[in-house]
């Protein structure tokens, strides 16, 4: 399909008899209950790696027993997944590009699917590992293009909140399997851990089913030059006409500056150019890379996945033994966790995104220093004191909670809400594929690092990664609240340094 000229273009702007300098108002912060239904539909494939999370704490220990795998093989085995994503989130950009954001959704969906099935049939290691690479590659496409999606179908003024819906749901997978894990643990080998990693197939289902009554996004289907279609659904997606109006004409602006840049820079979306503006920036291009980038790596340079995959062992290791209760105590981080998500993402939209994020990563820097300690103090004991073992449980839960307030949710909503719409899908496949490896980097070395320096070490070093993240976040991440999709390129134009 022909993306459409400036020429255009321009007509449609004629054609609205709105102003391209208008400065519109979007509303007030009521939530449409189109949008709003077509986000918790899209955000909710990220349950299928919230579940995954969640469900391999436990069910990772029955398959290390059953298949008689060595503790490298459980780190490969986990963390696979998450390198594996990359696949998928760096294919999401141009997918999304060319199918749309509504059916890429349905391909994560029906590629996490398959991936579950064959986990959940799986005879040996090598036939587990296979279904752990297909899942992974669904995971990646769904991690890009739900919060992209919902960013682009959002109105300014509820667009945080609808943004961090993604991690949200993450969250609520993590509490699923959480569950599932206390649930099937007192099934027989293999039996649980089989129902554990295969019931994940059921919202991949669900999920692909619900697809079908979402909209499209919007912006895509200006990029493409449908106009009439992106109207109608801006019209379900607005309070008015006239603010749809508006924010079509905004879109087309957008739509019309990237096509007039010069040939070397823009390639009318398809990608041919991303990758050369990526490679040679504009200085607000370099910054919003760096902005984004450095989201993702610290989001997941954190280890709160790989705390999340372990947590049994981390529990094991400060003196909790029976795997009944290690599995309890999770399911008590798994309310914490998206009860806090849930509070991060009513606040995103009222207080920003910096301040939040900047409260998050403290609070995580001074919750793993205190689980640091707890874990150094537990190693030296022999009869592993009951106030040790509290103040573990506690700074778990608290880094979480700091987690789920920050860095959990701001990361999706930042990353599909800096790009401009030329780069926004593929910038925001090129971020969360960062994201993805740094993820599986940690997951696959965590337990051989925290084995040579121990956990309480190890936590020191997440705590330091905070602290330098923290700063990070301070002197480069400006804030985006109330700015529409086209006007926070404007942000990163500002010569101020302390805007940034």
């Amino acid at each position: 399909m022909k993306f459409c000229s400036p020429q255009e273009l321009d007509k449609q702007q004629d054609h609205y008899h709105l102003l391209p300098d208008s400065d519109p108002k979007h509303g007030g912060t009521r939530f449409n209950k189109y949008v709003l239904a077509a986000a918790i539909l899209a955000s909710t494939n990220s349950v299928l790696l919230g579940y995954d999370i969640g469900v391999m704490s436990g069910a990772v220990l029955y398959i290390k027993d059953d298949l008689k795998i060595t503790s490298t093989q459980q780190e490969i085995l986990v963390g696979c997944l998450n390198l594996c994503s990359l696949i998928g989130s760096l294919a999401a950009g141009k997918t999304s590009d060319s199918i749309g954001r509504r059916f890429t959704i349905v391909l994560a969906s029906a590629t996490f699917f398959v991936g579950a099935v064959l986990m959940g049939l799986a005879p040996s290691f090598p036939f587990l590992m296979a279904g752990r690479v297909v899942a992974g590659i669904g995971v990646g496409y769904s991690l890009m293009i739900g919060p992209v999606y919902t960013a682009e179908i959002s109105p300014t003024m509820t667009r945080g909140f609808l943004s961090s819906l993604p991690e949200v749901f993450i969250n609520v997978g993590i509490l699923l399997g959480y569950v599932s894990n206390f649930i099937l643990s007192g099934l027989p080998q293999p039996l649980n851990w089989r129902l554990m990693v295969g019931l994940a197939a059921l919202p991949a289902t669900a999920v692909a089913l619900g697809v079908i009554v979402m909209p499209e996004s919007p912006r895509w289907l200006v990029m493409k030059g449908r106009f009439d279609e992106a109207r109608r659904v801006l019209i379900d997606t607005s309070d008015s006409e006239a603010e749809a109006d508006t924010r079509l004409v905004e879109m087309l602006n957008a739509a019309e500056a990237s096509e007039r840049e010069p040939p070397s820079s823009s390639s009318k979306w398809h990608g041919q150019g991303v990758w050369n503006e990526f490679l040679s920036p504009t200085r607000p291009i370099r910054r919003i890379l760096i902005a984004a980038i450095g989201v993702n790596f610290f989001m997941q340079a954190s280890g709160n996945d790989a705390i999340v995959y372990y947590s049994p062992q981390v529990f094991k290791d400060a003196g909790i033994r029976n795997r009944k209760q290690q599995f309890g105590i999770t399911i008590i981080m798994g309310i914490v966790k998206t009860f806090f998500v849930f509070v991060s993402a009513l606040f995103l939209d009222h207080h920003g995104r910096r301040p939040l994020l900047l409260l998050g990563t403290t609070g995580m820097a001074i919750s793993l220093a205190c689980l640091g300690l707890g874990s150094k103090y537990l190693q030296q004991c022999n009869d592993k004191p009951v106030w040790a073992i509290a103040l573990c449980v506690v700074a778990v839960c608290a880094d979480f909670s700091f987690f789920s307030i920050g860095l959990g949710p701001i990361t999706w909503v930042y990353s599909s809400e800096i790009f401009p719409m030329r780069l926004r899908a593929q910038g925001s496949s090129l971020a969360i594929s960062v994201n993805r490896v740094v993820s599986g980097i940690v997951s696959m070395t965590f337990l051989s690092i925290s084995e040579t320096i121990t956990f309480g070490g190890m936590f020191f070093v997440l705590s330091g990664i905070m602290v330098v993240g923290t700063v990070f976040f301070y002197m480069f991440l400006p804030e985006t609240k109330g700015k529409s999709l086209e006007e926070i390129e404007t942000i990163f134009e500002d010569k101020h340094p302390q805007t940034l």
